[in-house]
């Protein structure tokens, strides 16, 4: 394979597959999504491999949508923002497209284990919970901070994961939380501390290994059906939608706007410092 956003490798029984844009923080771009889904065919077409362990390089495992290529840029017409009006099918498409690559992480045969160090955020909390488990540092964070504007998460997996009252406390905020927490809430497998992040994850993924490939496959096929009877799908449905909403509403083109006249950082500061975004587009 030939991949310009991921490195992928296999150690004996186990695929390891890193996203490798270190210098953004692993921020998703308009590769990144198809080369996931890539690599985890990958693995789960080679007979070596058990387990998939995926990580990030650098200081972090993935800060999001990559938004300074998205946002910024003035006048820029891009995958995920439209000239008005708008088409909302036409939305739907591309990131439905991405919303099930990420979920190939769900839909392997072979188990997978991300593990999380630095930051977990945005959409890159969306690849987190595809995973079937998460470790993270203690001192990681997690969220998804869009969900003030200029975003919905498209996996929808904070509600199966955690319930209804914890989504809700998470997406009616866009706060963040520690590994510690997010283990406490039960949103995460395990947190440990950072030093001894790799030894757990290597572990664990080593003990899952020993596992035949066939148990291993119908044990989280028989699992992952229990969320499928839930409405998954149709839960992504509505959530990939909404997402293409929130960046063509008034609010998510205010966002857009300020973006391109103040840079995509100064944009994030309004967003996560807890001050009201303007309602109608208009900036007070």
């Amino acid at each position: 394979m030939k991949l310009q956003t991921l490195k992928y490798a296999v150690d004996g029984r186990i695929a390891r597959v890193t996203l490798n844009r270190p210098d953004r923080l692993n921020a998703i771009d308009d590769r990144m999504p198809g080369e996931i889904r890539r690599a985890v065919e990958a693995a789960n077409e080679d007979d070596r491999v058990h387990v998939i362990v995926l990580s990030g390089a650098g200081r972090a495992f993935c800060a999001g949508y990559d938004l300074k290529v998205f946002a910024e840029k003035k006048g820029r017409r891009n995958a995920v923002i439209q000239a008005m009006p708008w088409d909302p099918m036409k939305d739907y498409r591309v990131m439905r497209r991405w919303t099930d690559d990420f979920f190939s992480l769900w839909r392997s045969y072979k188990p997978v284990i991300c593990k999380v160090h630095g930051y977990a955020v945005a959409g890159g909390s969306d690849i987190a919970l595809c995973a079937d488990l998460v470790v993270m540092a203690e001192n990681a964070r997690i969220g998804y901070m869009p969900a003030r504007v200029w975003g919905c998460p498209t996996t929808a997996m904070w509600v199966y994961r955690i319930g209804a009252e914890k989504a809700k406390r998470m997406l009616l905020t866009g706060d963040t939380i520690d590994g510690k927490t997010a283990k406490a809430w039960g949103l995460v497998h395990d947190a440990v501390p950072a030093k001894k992040l790799d030894a757990a994850v290597d572990a664990l993924a080593a003990r899952m290994a020993g596992v035949p490939k066939n148990q291993l496959m119908m044990q989280k096929l028989m699992i992952n059906q229990a969320y499928d009877n839930m409405g998954l799908a149709n839960t992504q449905m509505i959530a990939t939608l909404f997402d293409g909403i929130t960046r063509h509403s008034p609010e998510g083109l205010w966002f857009k706007q300020y973006a391109e006249a103040h840079g995509f950082h100064e944009a994030v500061r309004w967003r996560d410092s807890g001050r009201p975004i303007p309602e109608g587009g208009q900036a007070s």
